[in-house]
């Protein structure tokens, strides 16, 4: 399946800006289950071209600037095709040890009652555990937009019982960490399905490490593996770990974030069928 992606991200300063730095993460890995086959990121129209792989396999772009500037659009587009590999998420040319995914963080540090719902699942073989804990996360935490923030752990979010994908990614990573399961933060695209059920944002979902299968993806959010509709950009221990674009900016104090994201299905003609994620 080809995918085309158009991601735009568009900051405005209250007053100018004189200084930026920005860590970019926009650039989809070459991997069994998807090849880039164009793909450009540019910032305010200058294309950013390097992107070296960081520890955990994942390419990193930087962009620095000086100069007073009100406005700063950074745009990431291209064709990814993809395969259905039954989650099964391997081909990377550079491997994290093990260890670190077993490590928590403020955001998926677990109390009490993530450590009773991981105790909690009677499955003992691998694959169907994380099933199960990816069915009781999405259980825990109904879907609903606006009642959390980026700063949100997945204790509070399973507290409150309400949140989005990053709340659902965040329960599972915490979960299965506390159960000995190594696991990860991934931050991408998603074709909306057939059903309709459109998306607003980049998406994320959790990778867990299976013994003798490697790295599976689980999306808490959707209650399935990854299939060929995800587009994966990068990892982290959790979403300010893998976040898509991150940066300091000097000199303004109020900022203003517009995102845009435009997935679609490539068509053999070249038509597109588009979802638009404002």
């Amino acid at each position: 399946m080809e995918l085309a992606v158009r991601h735009q991200t568009t900051y405005r300063y209250a007053t100018p800006a004189n200084q930026v730095s920005l860590l970019l993460r926009l650039q989809p890995g070459q991997l069994d289950c998807q090849q880039t086959r164009s793909w450009e990121v540019t910032v305010n129209g200058t294309p950013v071209t390097e992107f070296p792989l960081n520890a955990f396999g994942d390419g990193e772009g930087f962009y620095h600037r000086r100069g007073a500037f009100s406005e700063m659009e950074i745009v990431a587009s291209g064709t990814v095709e993809t395969q259905e590999r039954h989650g099964i998420v391997s081909g990377f040319l550079q491997e994290a040890p093990l260890p670190i995914f077993l490590r928590q963080t403020k955001l998926t540090q677990p109390d009490a009652a993530i450590h009773a719902l991981a105790r909690s699942l009677a499955e003992s073989e691998p694959i169907p555990r994380l099933h199960a804990l990816s069915a009781r996360v999405r259980e825990a935490i109904a879907y609903e937009g606006g009642t959390t923030t980026s700063a949100t752990s997945a204790a509070e979010a399973l507290a409150l019982g309400r949140g989005v994908c990053q709340d659902h990614t965040h329960l599972f990573v915490s979960a299965a960490r506390s159960l000995g399961i190594p696991a990860r933060y991934v931050s991408g695209y998603l074709l909306a399905d057939e059903a309709g059920h459109a998306l607003r944002e980049t998406h994320a979902w959790a990778e867990a490490w299976v013994d003798g299968l490697g790295w599976i993806g689980f999306d808490a959010t959707n209650g399935l593996c990854v299939t060929e509709l995800y587009v994966r950009l990068c990892s982290g221990l959790d979403a300010h770990d893998a976040a898509p674009v991150r940066g300091s900016v000097y000199g303004t104090t109020e900022i203003g974030i517009q995102a845009d994201v435009m997935i679609s299905l490539a068509a053999p003609s070249g038509s597109q069928q588009v979802q638009q994620q404002q």
